[in-house]
C-alpha cells in the first residue's frame, strides 16, 4: 500500500475516532479539573483595604464553567487559618453526597494546610448557579459562577445570545464579618449589618468613595445579551432593574422557564434568573444604571443602600459624530419599595416551567408523606452571669417547627454512612408543629425555641410535600429557604395562615416552577413537592446568613434504594477528619 493511501487510511482511521469522541462527549461529558486555593488578598472597597478570604486571589472567585453530563473535579487546598468548606449551590449531587459541601453536615471542615477534592458529575442540569463556603459567615467572599451549557449541539430553548455574561451580586462590610457573626452570637443581639452591596465584586457610584469601583457592561446596538444573574449576597433580598430596558426572565435556578418580560427582577440569595437583554436599536446617547437594592419585611435593620454597575454602548465610530465628547446623560432605574411585599408576591407567580416535552415538569402526582414547617424568629435565654442583647436580655434564635438546630461536632452524612448516630442526631423532628397557634397573628407568650439536632429521615423515593408557613413571632418576614441535594416544585402560595382543607384545591400541578431555593412569603406560606430520589443527609436552611447562624436550618437523611444505583458510595478517601 502507497504512503499517500496509508496516510489517507490514517486519516480516516483518526476522523472517525474524532468523531465518536465529539459523540461521546455529546452524551457522556468529559472531565473538568480546576484547582482552588484558600488564600488572603488585600482589597480595598469604600476607601477602605481590609484583608478578605478569596480563591486563587480572586474577588468574586473564579467561574467554573462545565456541560450538561460533566464531571467536575476541584481540588481545594486552604491555605488560611479558618476552617473552610465550599458547596456547590443548586448542582443536584446524586449520589455524591460527600461533594455537597455544608460544614458538619456532609463533611468536616478542610483544615489549615489541608486540601479536599470535590468530585460531581452534573446530571440532568444546564443554566446558572453558583459556589460558595458554606461554613460561618466565610460566603461573604468566598463565591463565584458556575455556568453549565447544554450538551453540545443542543440549543437553548430561547434566541441565542451573542454574549453571555454573569452578575453576581454580593454584599461587602468594612469590617472582619467572622467577628461581627462571632460577638453576635456571644451577645445574642442582631449582626452590624452590611456596608454596601456589590455588582460583580464592585459597589458602584452611589457610595462614598467609590465611582472608580463600579462594573461596565459594554453593549453593541441591536445585540441580545444573557445575563446571569447570582445572588450571593448574605443576608438581603435584592430587586434589580436596568434603567428605560425591558428584561426576559427565561431561566431560575438552572431550569427553563416559561420566557416573561419585566423591568424589574426579584432575587433571593441562593437564586439564581437568567435573563435575556436586547440593546436598543441605535446608540440612544445616554448611559444607563444596573441597579439593585434590597427586598426587606423583618424587624431588624436593613442595609436600605443600592449598588449601581453602568450599562454603555459602543459609541458609532464615525469621526464626524460631533456628539462624541459630550458627557452623555446617566439613567436611573426606579425600583420597588423596601417593602414591596405585592411585587414580590406577583413576581414570584409569573415563574412557570416550560413543561414541554423536552423538558417537562415530573411534579409528584401521588404524595407519600405531608409535613407542615412553621419557619420563623425566637428568643433563647440569656446564660446565667451574662447580659444579652436580645429583646427584654435574651438571645436571638430562630427554628423550623420551634426547633433551633444545633450544629454536631462531626458530619451527620458520616455518623449516617457509619451507622453511629448515638450522640450525634436524632431522628425525632417534628413533622408538624408541636404547638398549634395563629401562626400569622397574636404571636403566643411563650417565644422560646427548643433546640437539637434532629433529622426527618425519608425512605427512597418517597415524594414529599411540604408546606413552609412563616410566623409573626418577633416579626414577618420573607425567608429564602434552600434545600440542598434536591429540586422541588413550587405549587402554590397564599398568605396569612396555610389552610390544608381550602388551598391544595389552587395548587398548580401543571407547570410549577422548579427550583432549589424559594422565598416563603412575609406573613404567608409556600407549598412545595419533591422525589427523594437522592440518598444522603441534605441540609435545609434559611438562605439569610443570620437566620441560618441563629438555627434556622434541619437535615433530610434519605435512605439507600435496593439497586446498586440507589445506594450512596462510600466517602472519598481523603475527606477531611474533625
Amino acid at each position: 500500500m502507497g504512503s499517500c493511501a496509508l496516510k489517507a487510511l490514517f486519516f480516516l482511521a483518526s476522523a472517525f475516532l474524532v468523531l465518536t469522541e465529539v459523540a461521546l462527549a455529546k452524551h457522556a461529558g468529559i472531565t473538568r479539573h480546576y484547582t482552588f486555593d484558600i488564600k488572603l488578598k488585600n482589597v480595598t472597597r469604600l476607601c477602605q483595604t481590609k484583608s478578605i478570604l478569596t480563591v486563587n486571589g480572586k474577588f468574586p472567585g473564579p467561574r467554573i464553567v462545565a456541560r450538561e453530563g460533566d464531571t467536575v473535579l476541584v481540588k481545594v487546598a486552604n491555605h488560611v487559618k479558618n476552617n473552610v468548606t465550599l458547596h456547590w449551590h443548586g448542582v443536584r449531587q446524586l449520589r455524591s453526597g460527600w461533594a455537597d459541601g455544608p460544614a458538619y453536615i456532609t463533611q468536616c471542615p478542610i483544615q489549615t494546610g489541608q486540601t479536599y477534592v470535590y468530585n460531581f458529575t452534573i446530571t440532568g442540569q444546564r443554566g446558572t448557579l453558583f459556589w460558595h463556603a458554606h461554613i460561618s459567615w466565610l460566603r461573604a467572599t468566598l463565591y463565584g459562577p458556575i455556568v453549565i451549557l447544554p450538551k453540545r449541539g443542543v440549543p437553548y430553548p430561547f434566541p441565542s445570545p451573542n454574549e453571555e455574561v454573569p452578575i453576581i451580586f454580593g454584599e461587602w462590610w468594612k469590617a472582619d464579618t467572622e467577628t461581627i457573626i462571632n460577638q453576635a452570637l456571644q451577645n445574642g443581639g442582631a449582626p452590624n449589618i452590611s456596608d454596601a452591596f456589590t455588582i460583580n465584586g464592585l459597589p458602584g457610584p452611589l457610595y462614598n468613595c467609590s465611582a472608580k469601583d463600579t462594573f461596565k457592561l459594554k453593549v453593541k446596538p441591536g445585540k441580545t445579551y444573557l445575563l446571569r444573574l447570582i445572588n450571593a449576597a448574605l443576608n438581603d433580598e435584592l430587586f434589580f432593574s436596568i434603567a428605560n430596558h425591558t428584561l426576559t426572565v427565561v431561566s431560575a435556578d438552572a431550569v427553563y422557564v416559561k420566557p416573561f418580560k419585566t423591568d424589574t427582577v426579584l432575587i433571593t440569595p441562593g437564586q439564581t434568573t437568567s435573563v435575556l437583554l436586547k440593546a436598543k436599536p441605535h446608540f440612544p446617547n445616554a448611559t444607563f444604571l444596573m441597579s439593585a437594592r434590597p427586598y426587606a419585611t423583618g424587624p431588624g435593620a436593613v442595609d436600605n443602600s443600592t449598588t449601581a454597575a453602568i450599562l454603555e454602548y459602543h459609541q458609532p465610530s464615525s469621526t464626524s459624530n460631533p456628539k462624541r465628547n459630550i458627557k452623555l446623560a446617566l439613567l436611573k432605574p426606579t425600583l420597588p419599595k423596601l417593602n414591596d411585599t405585592s411585587f414580590a408576591a406577583s413576581f414570584s407567580k409569573k415563574l412557570r416551567s416550560l413543561a414541554n416535552a423536552k423538558f417537562p415538569a415530573n411534579v409528584p402526582k401521588k404524595v407519600d408523606r405531608r409535613l407542615f414547617f412553621t419557619v420563623g424568629l425566637g428568643l433563647n435565654p440569656c446564660p446565667q452571669n451574662q447580659t444579652c442583647q436580645g429583646p427584654n436580655n435574651t438571645k436571638r434564635a430562630a427554628s423550623i417547627n420551634n426547633v433551633s438546630f444545633v450544629q454536631p461536632n462531626t458530619a451527620l452524612l458520616q455518623a449516617h454512612f457509619s451507622g453511629q448516630s448515638k450522640g450525634v442526631y436524632t431522628t425525632d423532628f417534628p413533622a408538624n408543629p408541636l404547638v398549634k397557634f395563629n401562626y400569622t397573628g397574636t404571636p403566643p407568650s411563650d417565644i422560646f425555641v427548643n433546640s437539637g439536632t434532629k433529622v426527618v429521615v425519608l425512605p427512597f423515593n418517597t415524594s414529599v410535600e411540604l408546606v413552609m408557613q412563616d410566623t409573626s413571632i418577633i416579626g414577618a418576614e420573607s425567608h429564602p429557604l434552600h434545600l440542598h441535594g434536591f429540586n422541588f416544585f413550587v405549587l402554590g402560595q397564599g398568605f396569612g395562615n396555610y389552610n390544608s382543607s381550602t388551598d391544595p384545591s389552587k395548587f398548580n400541578l401543571v407547570d410549577p416552577v422548579e427550583r432549589n431555593t424559594v422565598g416563603v412569603p412575609s406573613g404567608g406560606w409556600v407549598a412545595i413537592r419533591f422525589l427523594a430520589d437522592n440518598p444522603g443527609v441534605w441540609f435545609m436552611h434559611c438562605h439569610l446568613e443570620v437566620h441560618t447562624s441563629w438555627g434556622l436550618k434541619m437535615a433530610w437523611i434519605v435512605m439507600d434504594g435496593k439497586g446498586r444505583r440507589q445506594k450512596l458510595p462510600p466517602p472519598p478517601s481523603d475527606l477531611p477528619k474533625c
